[in-house]
């Protein structure tokens, strides 16, 4: 709980730092491209997360990726910063809430589209319009296939959950039967 805090308040002190600066998408992009990179390499994740090794010697490591990278130098601070606390470890949390950020400063709604098939463009795009109509938000759509909904499709936007599958309308049915 108290990384998700700490994730959040660095993802609000970055986009502040690029807001003042006009870089923030170019922050974002950057975070984006190490949060990607630290997955990836779980290896180099461990050495410059673990406080067992050396802080200059973890220093160094991630001042030698970052340079790879090409990040900017408001965005080396940010990981020098997050090191020197022993808190760098958190950098996924703080990519998946500055996104978050991002999102709401671009008025953008992310959907969680699943479906029993694999859908269409034109059906992506039909329920991409009925959702930007239901929600007032620019969306981005992510689909997913689960055989077991059987049929119909299950859309998510945060809280807001429109469920026309065919699995919960069978139990729908299921239920009414069993009430008489």
């Amino acid at each position: 709980m108290i990384s998700q805090i700490l994730a959040k308040r660095y993802a609000k002190a970055l986009l502040t730092l690029g807001r003042e600066d006009g870089s923030y998408e170019q922050y974002g992009e950057e975070l984006d491209g190490f949060v990607t990179f630290w997955k990836s390499e779980t290896e180099f994740a461990d050495a410059a997360s673990n406080p067992l090794y050396a802080k200059e010697n973890r220093k160094v490591i991630v001042s030698a990726v970052a340079e790879k990278l090409g990040l900017s130098p408001v965005f080396k601070s940010l990981l020098d910063l997050m090191l020197d606390k022993n808190r760098l470890g958190i950098i996924p949390d703080v990519g998946t809430f500055y996104q978050k950020l991002l999102d709401e400063l671009s008025n953008i709604s992310r959907a969680k589209v699943t479906s029993a098939t694999v859908l269409s463009d034109e059906a992506v795009a039909s329920i991409k319009a009925s959702l930007e109509k239901t929600t007032g938000h620019s969306i981005i759509v992510e689909t997913e296939v689960d055989p077991e909904l059987i049929g119909g499709v299950v859309a998510r936007v945060g809280d807001l959950v429109l469920d026309g599958s065919v699995r919960t309308q069978l139990t729908s049915i299921k239920e009414t039967l069993i009430k008489g």
